[in-house]
């Protein structure tokens, strides 16, 4: 057991947690969390990422210890951030949020992205959302949708 101090969402969380436990089920079972999914619990799907000191992480395949002093902000830490706003908006405009399972793993990838990439077109987005999986094969939608946002950003630019 290890005892360990993450800034989750903007909070500090302490916990005393076992050594082999994921950065996704600490999130789930142990801050009640819930909007993280996991899918496949081998970091293919895409599902559980979210965002450890600002890049995109697989949280099934991420030991919680190794996030020790950390900001992880999950998909329920976006309250007041317009990009985030933006991206929903985008993405229940066109639809793509489907199912809803990888719709959190779908949000923190598009976050990054459309925060690090200048220059985004439809071969970027596509390459970039090449590690998250749609059952619903909702991609053009989600495609469209980050578009849709990178478009907005660059005419406000």
């Amino acid at each position: 057991m290890t005892t360990i101090t993450i800034r989750l969402n903007g909070q500090p969380v302490t916990r005393t947690i076992d050594d082999r436990l994921s950065l996704a089920d600490l999130v789930r079972d142990h801050c009640l969390l819930t909007g993280t999914h996991i899918g496949c619990e081998h970091g293919v799907c895409g599902a559980c990422t979210l965002m450890l000191d600002g890049k995109p992480v697989r949280s099934c395949i991420t030991l919680a210890v190794a996030a020790h002093g950390a900001e992880v902000r999950t998909v329920e830490g976006y309250d007041g951030d317009a990009l985030m706003a933006a991206i929903r908006k985008a993405f229940n405009l066109r639809h793509a949020l489907q199912c809803g399972f990888c719709t959190s793993g779908m949000l923190a990838t598009a976050y990054d992205m459309l925060s690090r990439i200048p220059d985004l077109d439809r071969d970027r987005i596509r390459a970039e959302l090449g590690g998250n999986l749609c059952r619903c094969t909702g991609y053009l939608s989600i495609i469209a949708a980050i578009e849709d946002v990178h478009a907005e950003r660059a005419a406000k630019s």
